[in-house]
């Protein structure tokens, strides 16, 4: 993983090194709820939008503001205190852009409850999903003027979802090689259970 190399923040998880807490508690309730509260609003927004107001513009602002707090939110505040992730764009010396995911240093201390890791793997799994929904209906109903808001719904969702599985899993694995290691144990696990039959 990449650490951050400035003097004047401290380390990805050395600000709270002295904390214990209880597995189940939720000790960013804030957080949590708008971790959820962005995310849900925009879908509800979306599907409510010819029966709250009639007007397109308005609707599709309000929407693409939503997604963007969500997406701000998830990036900059929930990641980071709910699962102890978070990912940036830097800009090396000699002008290359680089991607950096980091996770925080465990050092023996279980620093995420598993209550805010559901929460936040939950909400950041299921509502991709309504989104990659609403493309194929408005699609196959030829809605299209709602298709720029869907796709930025998409894009913004899947790349904070694409990101924190990338930190989860360590920045410097490819999630490709991992899909083939696990579809290939797979297919050695059935290829064993087949043999054992015979």
């Amino acid at each position: 993983m990449h650490r951050q190399d400035s003097q004047d923040s401290p380390l990805f998880g050395e600000e709270d090194d002295n904390l214990r807490l209880k597995k189940s508690n939720i000790r960013h309730p804030l957080a949590s709820f708008f971790h959820l509260f962005f995310r849900t609003s925009a879908i509800l927004v979306y599907l409510l939008c010819d029966v709250l107001s009639g007007r397109f513009i308005a609707c599709m602002v309000t929407i693409i503001l939503l997604l963007s707090c969500d997406f701000w939110t998830v990036k900059n505040v929930s990641g980071r205190l709910l699962v102890g992730l978070r990912w940036w764009n830097q800009v090396d010396e000699d002008g290359r852009s680089r991607w950096v995911f980091e996770s925080r240093k465990s050092d023996g201390v279980n620093k995420t409850s598993s209550a805010e890791s559901r929460v936040f793997w939950l909400g950041l799994t299921v509502c991709p999903i309504f989104w990659v929904i609403f493309f194929f209906s408005t699609i196959f109903s030829l809605n299209i003027k709602w298709l720029a808001v869907v796709i930025m719904g998409l894009v913004l969702q899947w790349a904070n979802l694409y990101s924190y599985v990338r930190c989860k899993v360590g920045g410097k694995s490819s999630l490709r090689k991992m899909a083939k290691t696990y579809i290939s144990g797979q297919i050695f696990k059935q290829a064993m259970k087949e043999t054992e039959k015979t």
